[in-house]
C-alpha cells in the first residue's frame, strides 16, 4: 500500500535566506471567525502561488496562528504541543510573552515586492483583523547579526531543514506544519561595541571575522553557542530552523528571532538554557547586551490543512 503524500507545507518555512523580510503581527476582531477561517486559507494559498510569480526574487512566505487564538479558528483539533509562549523572568533577564492572533512572514530579494504583497495581504484581511505590529528585516553584510557575528551558522541544510522544521507522522493531522516561536530582540549596541573583540568572541563562542567556532573545551559555559547547543535524553541534538533577520532603524535595532521546529520543546529548552542557565547558574551572557521585548507562540499549519478546514 502506498504511503500518503505529505501535505503541502507553506514554502516560507524551510526556504533559504533572503535579502529582505516583512513581519505582520495581527489581532482578530470580535466574532469574525467564520469569515477569517477562509481568509487565512486564501492568504496562505496566495503566498504559495506568489512563489512562482516572483520566483526571480525568491519570494516566499507563511502564515501562522497564535497559540491563544487557535481554538477560535479550528476548535479542539489542536497541535499537541501548541501552548502560550513560555515567559521567563530571572534577575534582570526577561523573556516576556506578548501573544498575537496571526503572524504573516514574507521574504524576498526585492523589497518593493514585499511592500506590494504586504499591502495586498492587509487588504485581504480588511475588516477582520487589526495590524498591531509591523517590522521589516534585512540581510546585514554576509548574513551577520548587528553584533557583527555571522548568524544561523548552525542551521540545518538541504533536506535536513524539512526534517527539523516540519511535523511528521507523529501528529498526522498536522504533518507539514511547524511550531513557530518569535522574539523581537532589541540590542544595546553602544554597550556591546565597547567590549574588546576577544570578550565579544568569548560571549558568542566563535571568532568574529572568520566565524570559526571555539573548540568545545574552550567554550565558556556562559557563551551563547554553549547555551543553545543542547542534546535530548537520547543524546540527539535539539535542533531548530532559525529564520531570523536583523531589523530596525538607528533609534531601535536588533534581531527578529524566528524558530521553526517539528516540536515546541526544543525552543523551550534553549530559552531556559539561555535565561536560567545550567544547574550552576551559567546563563547566556549575550543577554546582558540584548533584551527580548516580545515573545509569541504560533503554529503554521500545512496549506492543505487550512484549505480543508475553511
Amino acid at each position: 500500500m502506498e504511503s500518503q503524500t505529505m501535505p503541502r507545507e507553506q514554502l516560507g518555512i524551510c526556504a533559504e535566506g533572503n535579502l529582505h523580510s516583512v513581519y505582520l503581527m495581527l489581532n482578530a476582531n470580535e466574532n469574525v471567525e467564520s469569515q477569517l477561517r477562509p481568509c487565512v486559507a486564501n492568504v496562505a494559498q496566495y503566498l504559495y502561488e506568489l512563489a512562482d510569480k516572483y520566483a526571480d526574487s525568491a519570494f516566499n512566505g507563511f502564515i501562522a496562528i497564535g497559540a491563544n487564538y487557535w481554538e477560535n479558528l479550528y476548535g479542539d483539533l489542536r497541535p499537541e504541543q501548541l501552548k502560550p509562549f513560555p515567559a521567563i523572568q530571572e534577575g534582570n533577564r526577561e523573556a516576556p510573552a506578548l501573544e498575537y492572533d496571526l503572524f504573516v512572514h514574507i521574504r524576498s530579494d526585492r523589497f518593493d515586492i514585499l511592500h506590494l504583497v504586504a499591502n495586498e495581504v492587509d487588504q485581504m484581511f480588511d475588516g477582520l483583523v487589526e495590524l498591531v505590529d509591523e517590522e521589516r528585516g534585512f540581510r546585514f553584510m554576509d548574513s551577520r547579526d548587528l553584533t557583527g557575528f555571522v548568524d544561523g551558522t548552525e542551521n540545518p541544510q538541504g533536506r535536513q531543514r524539512q526534517a527539523v522544521a516540519l511535523v511528521g507522522e507523529r501528529e498526522p493531522n498536522f504533518s507539514g506544519g511547524s511550531y513557530v516561536h518569535v522574539q523581537k530582540f532589541v540590542h544595546n549596541l553602544s554597550k556591546w561595541n565597547k567590549l574588546p573583540q576577544k570578550k565579544q568572541e568569548d560571549i558568542i563562542g566563535r571568532t568574529k571575522q572568520d566565524n570559526i567556532e571555539y573548540a568545545s573545551e574552550d567554550k565558556p559555559l556562559f557563551s551563547h553557542i554553549k547555551r543553545v547547543s543542547l542534546k535530548d535524553e537520547q543524546g540527539n541534538s535539539r535542533e531548530i530552523l532559525r529564520q531570523s533577520m536583523p531589523f530596525g532603524s538607528v533609534k531601535e535595532q536588533g534581531l527578529m528571532f524566528i524558530s521553526l521546529c517539528e516540536n515546541a520543546i526544543n525552543f523551550e529548552k534553549m530559552l531556559e538554557s539561555m535565561m536560567l542557565g545550567d544547574k550552576e547558574g551559567h546563563h547566556d551572557h549575550l543577554m546582558h547586551f540584548t533584551q527580548a521585548i516580545t515573545g509569541s507562540s504560533f503554529f503554521a499549519p500545512s496549506l492543505d490543512f487550512m484549505i480543508a478546514n475553511t
